[in-house]
């Protein structure tokens, strides 16, 4: 079902004040910069090898990053795994018991996208990605 782990999510208050530390500190070159208006945030993709670092920042104080930042702050947000069929994967963990925050795939930055909820997972937000 999973067939890498695609990119690793970090909540940043400003994506502009975090890039320094991953370029200039560590090196990483960006992909991209995109707005995700549906999701009220705006992302980075900084590749580090196969898998992405991915900067997500809130565009709206309302959006679930914003909310995260409020009470966690600035950090690791969530793990997004590729996988061929989003849709079998969804069905085969909603099979399982697994608790979604997105019954139904929509459409992200870089493909179908959807949520398994934390609680399903010891507190970890797992982001599932098919990728066309």
């Amino acid at each position: 079902m999973i067939k890498k782990i695609d990119h690793i999510g970090i909540a940043v208050k400003s994506i502009e004040a975090a890039l320094p530390a991953y370029t200039q500190g560590l090196g990483l070159v960006v992909r991209h910069v995109q707005d995700v208006p549906d999701q009220q945030v705006r992302i980075a993709f900084l590749p580090a090898g196969e898998t992405d670092i991915e900067l997500v920042e809130p565009t709206s104080e309302t959006s679930g990053v914003a909310r995260f930042l409020e009470n966690r702050g600035e950090g690791i947000h969530h793990l997004c795994l590729e996988v061929d069929d989003i849709a079998a994967a969804l069905a085969q963990l909603a099979a399982q018991g697994m608790a979604l925050i997105d019954k139904k795939p929509r459409q992200g930055a870089e493909g179908l996208i959807a949520f398994v909820h934390p609680k399903a997972l010891h507190g970890v937000l797992i982001e599932l990605v098919q990728k066309p």
